[in-house]
């Protein structure tokens, strides 16, 4: 592997990027229990159940802990739809190396899926279509026409990766939302909600689900969840601002 192996609270192994000096999960919450509570369970239980494709952007690959995941909770719960996930991922050379990863056990039967990613950036099968982009995240952004349903919004945190959570970086994802997507993220962090409510975004208090909140932001304002009042923040806090790609590049 190029990055150094870290087991996580729930017994799974993540990585610590030697580029961002961050590890990819939350050693505390643990790996798959991250990806599970934070982002697959709370999209797929949000979605509308009528849908008989779910097109998922996964912002960004690392791993493979979200794609597979979400991957492993189709099959767990045997829903008949279709899932397309599409993932940029700027490390090629990590993908190239995830066939020898040490994921956990549950995630086991999915190996071939792994051994395809790893070896062809993609996979295929009746159901499943996942479809990796080698390159930056904003430039996929800016070159797709795909509108997506769910987007499991875990980037480098913003003090590492700042790019991939600014207010113009969310008004590229919004402009390729569907009406009723959700959008999961780890990050509770004020600068970062006021730049999805910026661009149209309604932002939602996650259930409690045993590991620590983040946020659930979607373009309906008819999700099943506790709204977040970000003008009520803005008012009791008016230095507080979204990020801008200006303080940054």
């Amino acid at each position: 592997m190029p990055l150094d192996l870290v087991q996580t609270g729930d017994g799974s192994y993540t990585c610590r990027s030697r580029h961002f000096d961050e590890c990819y999960h939350s050693t505390k919450d643990g790996a798959l229990q991250e990806s599970m509570k934070k982002h697959v369970e709370p999209a797929f239980s949000l979605s509308s159940p009528e849908k008989e494709k779910l097109t998922i952007l996964d912002i960004c690959f690392g791993l493979g802990y979200n794609t597979l995941a979400a991957v492993y909770y189709a099959k767990e719960h045997s829903l008949s739809k279709k899932l397309h996930i599409l993932s940029p991922e700027f490390d090629e050379k990590l993908v190239r190396s995830l066939s020898s990863f040490p994921y956990p056990q549950a995630l086991k039967p999915l190996t071939p899926i792994i051994e395809s990613i790893a070896k062809e950036g993609r996979y295929e099968d009746e159901r499943i279509r996942i479809e990796l982009y080698f390159g930056d995240a904003r430039e996929f952004l800016r070159s797709t026409s795909h509108r997506f349903d769910i987007v499991f919004q875990d980037a480098f945190s913003p003090k590492k990766n700042p790019l991939l959570w600014t207010k113009e970086y969310f008004a590229e994802l919004a402009a390729h939302l569907a009406p009723d997507a959700v959008v999961t993220t780890y990050s509770c962090a004020t600068p970062v909600r006021m730049g999805m409510v910026e661009n149209g975004l309604f932002v939602y208090h996650p259930e409690t689900s045993g590991v620590r909140s983040g946020t659930i932001a979607s373009p309906s304002p008819h999700l099943a969840l506790k709204k977040i009042d970000m003008a009520l923040k803005k008012a009791r806090n008016p230095a507080a601002a979204s990020l801008s790609d200006s303080h940054f590049i």
